[in-house]
């Protein structure tokens, strides 16, 4: 049904690449001064259709109105004329400039001879961010801004060619939860001064917060629109995977095995104390806390990244102080970092090679590599982990974020380590991806392996582990055994923050 207060309208959007139809008669409308999210599976087709709107894509089919003319952009820049502005999930800003260069680069305000006025755009820069009720340091260089921010400073270049449309691409990737509040908040500034915000996003909770309504496409169709308020968490799920997801986590492990790491009053360099407990076989240990808390200092310390300076580490009974990750690799762990981009995929290399290069020794004979064992398993573990690519040749690069993951799973499947240590397992992944990965994690467990897995998201703390280690200030505040008693999201935050949780039974070990 047309909206009367549309101010942008698609028609039956079509875009094909070689081999694939990736938006297949897409319609859509956009009220003025709305919040839109946008979501779906990964390859749904939601970038396609916004490099589209942005200028980057031309459509094969159907037809753009924005404020009911039709529009045609031929480049980014186009759009951006016109009203219609994109912040990828990737900055595009020059880290070695300051915030008024990059708000106005390439359309720097000039003085009647043609020189720049750099003045001015100061104070037009100032402004800009003033409508969305922030003060930041004009002359700061990008380089030293925090990834919201850097945010703020994409927001502001939106503005100052004056977007009635702001798309944002997972803008909550890589921000800390007191980031995202300011950002929801500079997000309802913008939709009270009447700019319409495309939200796309993975995470569900900050589209029922935010969002006033909410497509979902599917294989590049639209699955449908609907009023955020009218929807259910479980609604949306089963229009993004089109499936119900009543088993989203699998159940938590029957048996737990022998200890294959333990930790003894270990510290580094006083970021880090006290740190005592076991890891078992055939579970998974999840650890939780705000930022900061040292969850991440811990799993690196483990893995030989970070020294240690007092204490003990014991892996399968035996003392072990490693001095790197090679170290910790030949005592049987593997480690996929929160950061996949730069500690995790070799993006320019093929998918196949980022498999194996874990393993490599086991392919070299007389000192050539053995390219067709290789191939062969690369394309197993393909098969096994349902990693979704044109062949194992492909580059990694060019995966979406929940098969490059499955990749670097893949990776550490085929070495075949002991125990597993992984951070932020589902970041920036979409549902569908979720699942088949919390899957995989358990059938390692069910071999026998053993999990310690970091994440930031509560819910998948709770869903995927047998117990929880919940650390602040580099410390372990107390640890939560599900197999005894469920934990809770309260429970686990009063831990994270230092709060007294009164609970019958409740202390250090929380027996729950």
């Amino acid at each position: 049904m047309e909206r009367a207060d549309a101010v942008l309208k698609l028609s039956n959007i079509t875009k094909r690449f070689p081999g694939v139809t990736a938006l297949d008669d897409v319609s859509l409308e956009l009220a003025r001064a709305e919040v839109h999210a946008l979501v779906g599976e990964n390859g749904a087709g939601k970038s396609t259709l916004m490099k589209i709107l942005s200028g980057v894509y031309r459509q094969d089919g159907g037809s753009v109105e924005l404020n009911g003319a039709p529009v045609a952009f031929r480049t980014p820049h186009e759009a951006q004329a016109a009203g219609i502005s994109i912040i990828f999930q990737e900055f595009s800003l020059i880290r070695t400039f300051d915030v008024t260069d990059n708000v106005f680069l390439n359309r720097e305000p000039t003085r009647l001879l043609g020189h720049l006025d750099k003045r001015a755009a100061r104070q037009k820069t100032r402004a800009l961010l003033a409508e969305i009720g922030i003060e930041l340091d004009v002359d700061r260089r990008v380089d030293t801004l925090s990834v919201v921010e850097q945010q703020i400073v994409e927001i502001a270049k939106a503005l100052s060619v004056t977007a009635s449309v702001l798309i944002m691409d997972e803008p909550s990737a890589a921000l800390t939860d007191k980031e995202l509040r300011k950002l929801f908040d500079i997000i309802r500034t913008l939709k009270s001064r009447g700019v319409t915000v495309i939200y796309i996003s993975h995470m569900l909770d900050e589209v029922f917060e935010i969002a006033d309504r909410v497509t979902v496409l599917k294989d590049g169709k639209v699955v449908g629109t609907r009023r955020a308020d009218e929807l259910s968490r479980d609604e949306l799920i089963r229009m993004m995977v089109g499936r119900t997801i009543e088993d989203y986590f699998p159940p938590l492990s029957s048996q737990r095995g022998p200890v294959l790491l333990e930790a003894r009053n270990l510290g580094t360099g006083g970021r880090l104390s006290g740190i005592t407990f076991q890891l078992h076989a055939g579970e998974i240990l999840g650890i939780a806390g705000m930022v900061g808390s040292g969850r991440n200092l811990l799993a690196r310390t483990l893995l030989g990244l970070e020294p240690v300076d007092t204490g003990e580490l014991l892996v399968k009974g035996r003392l072990r102080r490693f001095r790197g990750i090679a170290d910790a690799m030949a005592a049987g762990l593997g480690y996929i970092s929160d950061d996949r981009k730069a500690e995790g995929i070799l993006g320019p290399m093929k998918l196949a090679e980022n498999i194996t290069i874990a393993s490599l020794p086991a392919y070299l004979g007389l000192g050539f590599l053995r390219l067709r064992r290789e191939a062969s398993d690369a394309r197993a573990e393909v098969e096994r982990l349902s990693i979704r690519a044109t062949g194992i040749g492909q580059p990694v690069e060019t995966l979406s974020g929940g098969n490059q993951q499955k990749v670097l799973l893949s990776r550490w499947l085929l070495r075949k380590p002991d125990i597993f240590v992984i951070s932020e397992p589902t970041r920036g992944i979409d549902v569908g991806a979720k699942a088949e990965i919390y899957r995989i994690l358990r059938q390692a467990t069910a071999a026998g392996k053993a999990v310690i897995m970091i994440s930031s998201e509560l819910p998948e703390v709770i869903g995927m582990s047998d117990r929880v280690l919940v650390m602040r200030a580099g410390t372990i505040q107390g640890t939560v055994d599900q197999h005894k008693r469920p934990a809770t999201e309260e429970q686990l935050m009063s831990l994270a923050v230092g709060h007294e949780f009164s609970m019958e039974g409740a202390g250090k070990e929380v027996g729950r």
